[in-house]
């Protein structure tokens, strides 16, 4: 792109997720020049694994910011200032909008089109900016929201037993994780196709079972039950024994249970052998994160040349969920993130949303992803979803690396 082009080149402010943790895991993930190869023997030494160039990252059509929130990264409240303070959705909003507008003043690109990129809590993040930003008094029209690895209807995250519909939206995700690890007869279907079973189920047989509840004949709780070890390699004698549920967290260390295994919670295509106190740490994040910890300190140093005295923090000290000022009891409370980004949408007749989730997330489902594209109340024609073959880092695989950045291409510069 020419250099007069320059003020009206797609900017795209990337931020992770935690809350509240540093940009460095979508930026060597993905984004960024340079991705850790993460091999495709998920058994592999973590040792083993190196910084390469990256085809993938979407750097030729948009200009990329990675925000890392104070507390995070290099960045640090000012003296005087209490880190808590920004503790909270809508505090945590405000800095990274404020960000934002600096940025753009300061970089003279207040006529590039303007996308957010979110991961996790970053999802809600983004829904929150989106609405602070339509809201300025000077709005900031966004061109687009991309949340991957969405939280915005987080409340779908915890299954209590009575949240039926939570059970429902994580069938397929149970689906596909039985499909990786051949636990179900394929019936030589393909991943989407044997998913898509599953999706069509939940939504013909299953919820109106879930629903009726102890008042379900017991014909029908039996031939439920075993359609439901058909799709999830879960025995049909567990659902009759559970009322025909399985929650996301039991799944884990039941699917590979005959063999010591537990399933990771981010990415349940890995594996680690059952502690003797059961559910134990995700076999995932102790696969994959020290690597990405590793290798961005060589990164830093080596590729981008930064010799600063102050560490790099990747997490700031917030002491779990119930440290974050959510604005009402919980996370799980009916936050209206969905409203937020809908306020932006109408701030910007074209803006668009994609949403982007791994299959095999146990955390944030891709039934939860389609369920807040029916619900979300979003005009229709604006929200694309897609899917990985992946976790809740899908791009740590390298297929969906590549499908990653080749979707981004395509949202940044959509066709005519």
């Amino acid at each position: 792109m020419e250099a007069k082009d320059a003020a009206k080149r797609p900017v795209t402010f990337v931020f992770n997720g935690g809350p509240i943790t540093a940009s460095l895991w979508l930026h060597l993930g993905v984004m960024g020049p340079k991705r850790v190869a993460v091999p495709d023997d998920l058994k592999a030494d973590p040792a083993t694994f190196t910084l390469v160039d990256n085809p993938y990252s979407p750097l030729d059509a948009t200009d990329l910011v990675f925000i890392d929130p104070a507390s995070t990264g290099f960045s640090r409240v000012a003296e005087g200032v209490d880190p808590k303070s920004y503790f909270s959705v809508k505090a945590d909003g405000q800095e990274v909008t404020a960000f934002i507008q600096a940025w753009l003043a300061q970089h003279h690109r207040e006529g590039s089109p303007v996308y957010l990129l979110g991961e996790s809590y970053g999802t809600m993040r983004a829904a929150e900016v989106a609405g602070q930003l339509a809201e300025l008094p000077k709005p900031i029209p966004l061109a687009g929201v991309l949340l991957m690895g969405q939280a915005v209807n987080i409340i779908e995250y915890v299954q209590r037993p009575q949240n039926i519909m939570s059970y429902v939206v994580s069938l397929p995700t149970l689906a596909a994780i039985a499909w990786y690890h051949q636990r179900v007869d394929r019936h030589g279907l393909s991943l989407e196709a044997f998913v898509d079973e599953a999706r069509r189920y939940a939504q013909s047989d299953y919820m109106p079972a879930l629903y009726q509840g102890g008042a379900l004949p017991v014909a029908d709780r039996d031939r439920v039950a075993q359609r439901l070890q058909e799709l999830t390699g879960i025995p049909a004698a567990y659902y009759r024994d559970h009322a025909l549920r399985i929650s996301k967290e039991q799944y884990r260390g039941e699917l590979l249970k005959d063999q010591g295994l537990l399933l990771g919670r981010a990415d349940a295509r890995y594996a680690a052998p059952i502690t003797d106190k059961g559910i134990g740490p995700d076999p995932f994040a102790a696969a994959v994160m020290p690597a990405f910890s590793r290798l961005f300190k060589d990164y830093l140093h080596t590729d981008l040349k930064v010799d600063r005295a102050q560490p790099y923090v990747e997490i700031a000290e917030v002491q779990g969920l119930d440290d974050w000022g959510w604005g009402y009891a919980s996370p799980f409370a009916n936050w209206a993130y969905s409203d937020r980004l809908l306020k932006a949408m109408k701030a910007n007749p074209k803006m668009q949303l994609l949403i982007g989730n791994g299959y095999y997330d146990t955390q944030t489902t891709v039934g939860a992803a389609e369920l807040l594209v029916r619900q979300g109340g979003w005009p229709e024609g604006r929200v694309r979803l897609t899917f990985y073959e992946g976790g809740h880092m899908a791009y740590t695989d390298e297929g969906a690396a590549r499908k990653l950045g080749t979707d981004i291409r395509a949202f940044v510069h959509p066709a005519p």
